[in-house]
Formats: C-alpha cells, sequence, structure tokens
C-alpha cells in the first residue's frame, strides 16, 4: 500500500484491481475520499488507497525512465543519469544507499525507496516531471 499524502499526480504506480495488477500514471487526487484515480493500459479508475502500490527503485524502472546506467570499474558504483540529473548507488542492485543532484542540489541518503518517491525527488530538483 502507498500514504496517500506521497502521492502526486503524474506519479508512476501500481494498482489491483481483483487480484490482477497494473501499472499506471496518478491522474487525479480525491482527498475526501482517499482516492486515487490511476490511467492503466486498460482504463481510467479510482482506487482505494490499499490498491495501489508503490513501484520498486531498480535498474528496469530507471532504464523505462530514459535513464541511461554507467558503472565505475575502480569502485563498483552505479551512475544513473538523465540530463544534468544523476544517481548513485553503491553497488550494482544496492539502491539502498542513494546519492543524487541536479546542478548545486546534492541531496546525499534521501528517503528513496520507489519510483513515486524519486518522480517527487526529480520534480523539486529540476522543476520537470519525470514520465516515461
Amino acid at each position: 500500500m502507498i500514504k496517500f499524502n506521497e502521492v502526486k499526480i503524474g506519479d508512476l504506480v501500481q494498482v489491483d484491481y481483483n487480484g490482477k495488477t497494473w501499472e499506471g500514471e496518478v491522474t487525479g487526487l480525491n482527498g475526501d475520499e482517499k482516492q486515487i484515480c490511476v490511467t492503466t493500459e486498460v482504463q481510467d479508475f479510482w482506487y482505494e488507497v490499499e490498491d495501489v502500490y508503490p513501484l520498486p527503485l531498480n535498474d528496469e524502472q530507471l532504464l523505462s525512465l530514459n535513464f541511461h546506467k554507467q558503472e565505475n570499474e575502480h569502485t563498483g558504483e552505479i551512475k544513473y543519469s538523465k540530463d544534468a540529473f544523476r544517481l548513485v548507488i553503491p553497488a550494482e542492485s544496492d539502491f539502498s544507499n542513494i546519492e543524487m543532484w541536479y546542478r548545486e542540489d546534492r541531496r546525499h541518503h534521501p528517503d528513496v525507496h520507489y519510483i513515486h518517491q524519486l518522480q517527487n525527488h526529480y520534480l523539486q530538483m529540476t522543476k520537470v516531471p519525470l514520465c516515461r
């Protein structure tokens, strides 16, 4: 389950409907009912917050967001870049210790474990939405 107050329009999430799951984009928020509208390949639909899940932050998701991956042969660090935005992890598939920066804005160990959290940091730092 995802926390309602963490979700913003444009965030990528996973939804569950009758045991089937889809990835989609948040297109609406209803704060009174705590419902989230998500557009999937099937349709737009309002979901209860307990049916909306975060997408994990991993290599596959970053590459689908058009990040470029670069490995440092000497240290084993992995750098993901998208234009002037950079994200560095200490080793392959180790997203527990992240550093990110955009120009002079550097964030050491931000609380980022899911794609929607990365999208929110990216938007704060670059003023541009991070989408597919």
